[in-house]
């Protein structure tokens, strides 16, 4: 878990206000929301769904494990050679499934840095591919133990001008 110091020093150079990034300018294209709901029963069909995974694509817990049952290809994704901060991707009928690569082995705990790295290629891969809606849980926050600010805040500054929503599901 992050002592107060290291949350400190690793979000410092993000946004501060999560609820300033959340479209209240006309420049501002990005969209975030958090809802109460079930990710998989509740989130719109055309919209793209995407996770936290690590590099070895175990999946054995959490909602990586649901993830894992409900869209299978975990040889597709380890085909992919898709490495710490980078996003690999299935195409599952009409979206997206995107699994964001934060560490190396299923049982470390990722890096900040490493979060942030995988959230800036999300971005990427999302405009590559005109993704103009997300669903995701309130990723990095389980089993790699980030605090919800922090993964609220890293998400409104990495995303900040892109042109889409993302809807973040809690239970």
């Amino acid at each position: 878990m992050f002592t107060d110091q290291s949350f400190q020093v690793n979000t410092n150079k993000l946004n501060t206000d999560p609820v300033a990034s959340q479209n209240t300018t006309p420049n501002n294209k990005f969209i975030f929301e958090e809802i109460e709901g079930n990710l998989f029963a509740d989130a719109q069909e055309n919209s793209s769904l995407a996770h936290c995974v690590s590099e070895d694509f175990k999946m054995g817990k959490g909602i990586a494990k649901i993830f894992k049952h409900k869209y299978q290809g975990v040889e597709e994704l380890v085909n992919q050679h898709k490495k710490i901060g980078q996003t690999a991707t299935l195409k599952r009928g009409n979206r997206y499934i995107f699994y964001i690569i934060t560490k190396k082995k299923y049982y470390q705990i990722p890096k900040p840095e490493d979060f942030e790295l995988a959230l800036w290629d999300l971005r990427k891969v999302c405009e590559e591919l005109n993704v103009k809606h997300l669903s995701l849980p309130r990723i990095g926050t389980g089993l790699d133990k980030f605090p919800l600010e922090y993964v609220i805040n890293a998400i409104t500054k990495i995303f900040e001008g892109c042109d889409m929503r993302m809807t973040m599901f809690y239970l």
